[in-house]
């Protein structure tokens, strides 16, 4: 490992002294070896009132910039992103266990919504309507809302923060950030080139428009209850969002929820199989399984299953895994222990309902220490409750099917509702899944996973 760059430089050329990254209550780990790489200093949660009121200080003055000088700011945030993107792009890869392209992916991300909120911000119209009474005109003008809560998950450890930060900002909204506990160091990161950046800006950005919250659930808490909060903006399981969504909507707040899903491919008699082989390899065992995207299961025509099958047992038996620093690696890392038990427990459950796993078992030859993991292809003879469940990690369930009907129902039939796809040549096919896929994101000879922005 000689040639890989140590943890403590890797930390240094992402603009983290060894004070902030020394001396506190909460360790982080990174999930490519298990060593611990910083203690940071959790914020005190004494300290969230003031948090809070510094925001809603900050947006008094901030709404009242014109949108187009907002996006400025934005603007140079996006030009600092540019600039640190190597560095960050690592640091996620060490944070998250990413792969060096998917950590720079991640950045690039960032700078793409920075790119898109500048246009934004001087696209905020409202619109001119006419009035039944005589002499009178009717106007729609959107006015900012307020502090923006913005709760992230390790898996996307900056650019979630990102996508809602550069749009509240273009819109007068100042943001506090909460990221997973997993993953401080590069929220930590991002809010110092958000500093230079607001020092580029000059005095019109206000102090508190942009703030970091280290801590746990209860640091959540403090943020989800808040009045003085309009809008929470929470990334995480179906689980938590069944918490917060409540609890903002009792208090007559807003909230924005990115769930989990269980994301299908339906593979067609007409399907290009090599296209769907690719495809299939990219979203099932990318971020090792831990993309809200990733394809869980996969339904195919009968008449295709087994030769599919056989093409991507062989593709996967020549996966290279693990430390995800190496440019050759194409999956790292699960997040921790907990989440390579999980997905144990998973693969037995799926055996007990007749399933047959091929993989699946600790990676040989990877680092010691981290949570590394053969993805396991999963040939079931049903959609059983296991299927149904999302597991964060990469299992891919294969299941068959006859007719159109049953694959839409097949993939229609999850709690879970985010990317679905279908691969077929046929044109009556793919507009007839168009129409009937009950998820938000519905795709035709692509996989389910991928950000356009």
């Amino acid at each position: 490992m000689s040639d890989l760059l140590p943890a403590s430089v890797i930390l240094a050329q992402a603009g983290l002294s060894v004070e902030a990254t020394t001396g506190g209550t909460l360790t982080v780990t990174s999930p490519i070896d298990g060593a611990a790489i910083a203690a940071v200093t959790e914020t005190p949660l004494s300290e969230m009132p003031a948090i809070i009121h510094r925001a809603n200080e900050a947006f008094a003055a901030w709404r009242t910039v014109p949108a187009p000088r907002r996006g400025e700011l934005v603007r140079l945030l996006g030009e600092e992103l540019r600039a640190a993107k190597e560095s960050l792009g690592m640091l996620v890869t060490l944070e998250a266990g990413k792969i060096v392209s998917e950590g720079l992916g991640e950045v690039q991300e960032m700078i793409d919504i920075c790119d898109f909120a500048v246009g934004l911000s001087r696209q905020l119209y409202g619109l001119t309507i006419a009035s039944e009474r005589p002499g009178h005109v009717m106007r729609e003008t959107w006015h900012p809302l307020g502090p923006a809560a913005v709760i992230t998950a390790f898996n996307f450890p900056v650019a979630v923060w990102s996508w809602n930060t550069a749009l509240a900002l273009v819109c007068g909204d100042p943001v506090i950030w909460k990221p997973s506990e997993k993953s401080p160091l590069t929220a930590m990161a991002c809010m110092a080139a958000f500093a230079r950046a607001a020092d580029r800006f000059g005095p019109d950005a206000p102090e508190g428009l942009a703030q970091l919250v280290i801590g746990g659930a209860a640091h959540g808490e403090a943020l989800v209850t808040s009045r003085a909060i309009p809008l929470v903006s929470a990334t995480g399981s179906t689980r938590m969002g069944a918490i917060v969504g409540p609890k903002v909507a009792a208090r007559f707040g807003r909230s924005i929820l990115e769930l989990g899903g269980n994301n299908a491919m339906i593979v067609a008699p007409t399907a290009d199989l090599d296209m769907a082989v690719r495809a299939i390899v990219f979203s099932a065992v990318g971020t090792a399984g831990q993309r809200c995207t990733s394809l869980r299961r996969l339904i195919v025509h009968h008449s295709v299953r087994d030769a599919l099958v056989e093409r991507l047992i062989r593709a996967y038996a020549s996966l290279p895994i693990g430390d995800p620093r190496r440019a050759t690696t194409l999956v790292g890392p699960l997040i921790d222990d907990a989440s390579r038990a999980r997905m144990q427990a998973s693969l037995d459950r799926a055996r007990a309902d007749g399933g047959i796993v091929h993989g699946g078992q600790v990676a040989s030859g990877a680092p010691q220490g981290g949570a590394y993991v053969e993805p396991a292809i999963v040939e079931m003879p049903a959609q059983t409750a296991v299927v149904r469940e999302e597991t964060f990690a990469p299992i891919l369930y294969v299941m068959g099917y006859e007719t159109l009907d049953e694959a839409i129902a097949l993939q229609n039939d999850v709690p879970q509702g985010l990317s679905s796809c279908i691969f077929t040549l046929n044109l009556r096919e793919a507009e007839e899944f168009l129409q009937r896929s009950d998820c938000g994101i519905a795709n035709v000879n692509i996989g389910p996973s991928g950000a356009e922005i």
